[in-house]
């Protein structure tokens, strides 16, 4: 007898990334100072691999933290990447 559970509809829904979702709660007046690439990525509705390659060519520079390296970027980069001003917000 086979034991295994097939997946419904519903669990296979709450495997997607859910990237639109993430976007959609993210509010430019209310940014953190530092965006991990994921965050910059869904705000901007790119990949995240592009938010790396912007890095690696000076669009968007990155702070490396910690010693994996990981990527983070400064509100003021981002929002000057959008076109937004201090006086917008």
């Amino acid at each position: 007898m086979n034991d295994q559970v097939q997946p419904t509809a519903v669990q296979e829904e709450d495997k997607k990334t859910g990237r639109a979702d993430d976007a959609s709660r993210l509010d430019i007046k209310n940014l953190p100072d530092l965006l991990t690439v994921r965050e910059v990525a869904d705000l901007l509705r790119v990949s995240p691999l592009t938010i790396k390659r912007w890095g690696k060519r000076g669009k968007l520079p990155a702070i490396r933290i910690n010693s994996r390296g990981d990527r983070r970027y400064k509100k003021e980069a981002v929002l000057w990447l959008l076109g937004v001003t201090g006086e917008e917000m």
